[in-house]
């Protein structure tokens, strides 16, 4: 945003023979008003951007696009906790004020950014497997997860995930759908990553960083 606009702007154009100590007090209390509602109006462009807004500003900007952070299934067990396997560094959701300590009912500015993104993703896709890897690439910018998409051919597609591990909110909104693509009448019938986190993937006739043939590609296992 460009800098706030304050009184000193309007108390400048007074010409110097009329610089009186109670005309500029007049004046400042005339304009003060006009001064923070031009101020108000040059920070909503920041704060509806998805990148910067919290709390209700996102709440605001999920009306816009067609999502909300309340969960139509609250999630256990996903809280931050030591000795908990895929519940610790970036994994599990810190406890946040409010809540029982147990049950997750509405999603984090975090999860639900990201929720966001993917939904607007989905609102701007074309419905082409091509069209979704550029969308998912938009949506997931920053977070460190790509996806690979296999077209079945027998209308059902399967999502491959790779990069960092998930979170288990993460989790539950990719397999409940929330965070992927596909065409109306199309089925998706899992969702995949690689056994060994950073290690390529197994596939035939195909050898780069994501997917390698015999003694270098790992298996998949279910996210």
């Amino acid at each position: 945003m460009a800098g706030l606009v304050t009184v000193a702007k309007y108390q400048a154009l007074v010409p110097a023979a009329n610089q009186k100590p109670l005309f500029l007090a007049t004046l400042a209390a005339y304009v003060q008003g006009q001064c923070d509602n031009q101020n108000l109006l040059a920070a909503l462009p920041d704060d509806f951007d998805l990148d910067l807004a919290v709390g209700v500003q996102l709440d605001a900007v999920g009306v816009r696009v067609g999502a909300t952070r309340v969960l139509e299934v609250p999630l256990t067990g996903v809280f931050f906790s030591w000795g908990v396997a895929g519940l610790g560094w970036g994994q599990g959701t810190w406890l946040g004020p409010y809540v029982d300590g147990n049950t997750l009912y509405d999603l984090p500015d975090s999860d639900f950014r990201t929720l966001l993104y993917a939904v607007i993703a989905k609102n701007n896709w074309q419905g082409t497997i091509p069209g979704a890897y550029a969308v998912l690439a938009v949506a997931f910018a920053g977070l460190g997860y790509t996806f690979l998409i296999q077209d079945n051919q027998d209308m059902s597609l399967t999502y491959i995930v790779l990069g960092p591990p998930l979170s288990q909110v993460m989790r539950a909104l990719l397999i409940a759908g929330q965070l992927t693509l596909k065409p109306a009448g199309v089925r998706i019938t899992g969702y995949f990553k690689p056994s060994v986190q950073g290690e390529p993937i197994f596939g035939w006739g195909i050898e780069n960083a994501t997917i390698s043939g015999w003694g270098t590609g790992c298996w998949l296992e279910p996210v």
